[in-house]
């Protein structure tokens, strides 16, 4: 039985001791440390502690891996030896605050408002992947799908997407009352003001096009001022911004309006200002913003397909260590918002293959037991969508495994680019993601995923045993 006492000791000595510590939580995983002074840490003694499987800084947070059932036993150790009380994530992350420069703080701003909706979001991808299996044709059956084949099922697979394409749907909602929530209003206001964008009288945004084509797109007529009726589905910029002003406008309210008619007064005007606003003004500029940084990606990637996918396959997992890489889940939505599917999803899901292939070579190459568990556990993390494990534990602390991956998944990319593979979801972002990815794709997108399960795992295994560093 490991000495939880014991471990937590040995790590707040590495730390630089409890007057290093500021403010300590942990998640499921992980213990994570507001510390004053991360450069006197001494990773070395960390690295070479029991329960520790690895270690990272990252929005100004100092994180410490030790694992599901365990971190939260030497976490309770740590604050008891360190003379702390427990912290919340958010006291972590205000103490955290001052470490980070507005670009980090603006990616963190982010993060914290779409992890939150990412199981819903990733639980639709897997669920609209199961309808894909039963509905496109030639998986199972030369040019028919499984209904076509067993028209019992239609109703099943039927069932399925209105299940799936809710979240989706009603994805203005979902970014509204996680945003609001994040920018200090009621999330329950942000809910609203998300349901008010895809309002079913609204004209739908997937039917604009061809309203515009037509000349039928609705109006109201405001005292002469002419406002296109049209809903925002699919869409990421329309509900930030009206997120923001309606938690300012609401904030604002609740400082001057008496607690007696708060009720009556802070929810009615803050929600129809940010309306009207946001029909007549944010809506527009946000949406033609947002198309127009969904048609400038599309264009890319359909004049220079495989450098693109070469490029952002091999710089996914250096985002990844930035926390930059949280910036392009909200552009995987707004294309599978605006085009029906992403293309950059798909090499996504690739690179973190290919940095749980690296972590497995490294376990099959080490002669440490203690490295060879991290290896096996981070790996199977990164092929479930997980790579911190897998990168901050063992591929950047031998940093061949970590080039070794990226140059795997930039050729990756480049491959399954050049082959058009399209996602129609975001799923789990390993090796499940198949299920994501539109059915006509599967046979190119299973040769990257050849790729980056067989280049990183046979070229770091023979480089680790010729270089004898494991």
């Amino acid at each position: 039985m490991m000495d939880h006492k014991k471990q937590a000791a040995e790590i707040l000595e590495a730390i630089g001791g409890k007057e290093n510590i500021s403010a300590a939580t942990h998640c499921v995983t992980r213990l994570r440390l507001a510390l004053v002074d991360e450069g006197i840490v001494d990773q070395e003694k960390l690295n070479g502690i029991d329960a520790v499987k690895g270690f990272f800084s990252t929005n100004g947070q100092f994180q410490v891996v030790i694992g599901q059932g365990t971190v939260d036993k030497v976490y309770k150790e740590l604050i008891a030896l360190a003379g702390i009380g427990e912290s919340s994530k958010e006291e972590v992350k205000e103490a955290t605050k001052g470490k980070m420069n507005p670009l980090q703080r603006g990616i963190k701003t982010l993060a914290d408002i779409f992890i939150p909706i990412l199981p819903a979001i990733v639980t639709a991808g897997l669920l609209l992947g199961i309808n894909n299996i039963l509905t496109a044709p030639g998986i199972f059956f030369d040019d028919q799908s499984v209904i076509d084949v067993y028209p019992q099922w239609s109703d099943f697979a039927n069932m399925i997407i209105v299940i799936a394409n809710t979240a989706f749907t009603f994805l203005p909602g979902l970014i509204g009352w996680s945003a609001v929530k994040k920018f200090g209003g009621s999330p329950i206001l942000g809910i609203v003001m998300g349901l008010i964008l895809v309002n079913p009288e609204l004209l739908n945004a997937w039917s604009y096009g061809e309203a515009v084509k037509e000349g039928t797109v609705p109006h109201w007529n405001l005292f002469g001022l002419s406002i296109e009726k049209i809903g925002y589905q699919g869409q990421v910029l329309p509900v930030l911004v009206a997120s923001y002003l309606l938690t300012k406008i609401e904030v604002f309210l609740r400082k001057k309006v008496a607690d007696s008619i708060q009720l009556l007064v802070v929810g009615p005007v803050a929600l129809l200002v940010t309306g009207f606003l946001t029909f007549i003004i944010i809506g527009p500029v946000t949406f033609a913003i947002g198309n127009g940084i969904t048609d400038g990606l599309v264009a890319i990637f359909d004049h220079f397909a495989a450098l693109g996918g070469l490029i952002y396959g091999g710089i996914y997992g250096v985002l990844v260590i930035t926390g930059m890489h949280h910036t392009f889940l909200a552009v995987d939505i707004q294309l599978i918002g605006s085009t029906g599917t992403t293309f950059l999803w798909p090499m996504l899901a690739l690179s973190n293959i290919a940095q749980g292939s690296a972590a497995f070579a490294i376990m099959a190459a080490s002669k440490d037991d203690k490295l060879k568990g991290l290896g096996l556990s981070s790996g199977i993390s990164a092929w479930l969508g997980i790579t911190e494990p897998a990168l901050f534990g063992v591929n950047l602390r031998f940093k061949y495994p970590f080039i070794i991956a990226i140059s795997s998944s930039a050729l990756a990319g480049l491959y399954i680019s050049a082959s058009g593979v399209k996602a129609n979801s975001i799923g789990v972002g390993g090796v499940p993601g198949i299920f994501s990815i539109v059915a006509e794709y599967w046979v190119p997108f299973l040769i990257g995923m050849a790729i980056v399960i067989i280049v990183p795992f046979v070229v770091t295994y023979l480089y680790a045993k010729r270089k004898k560093d494991v």
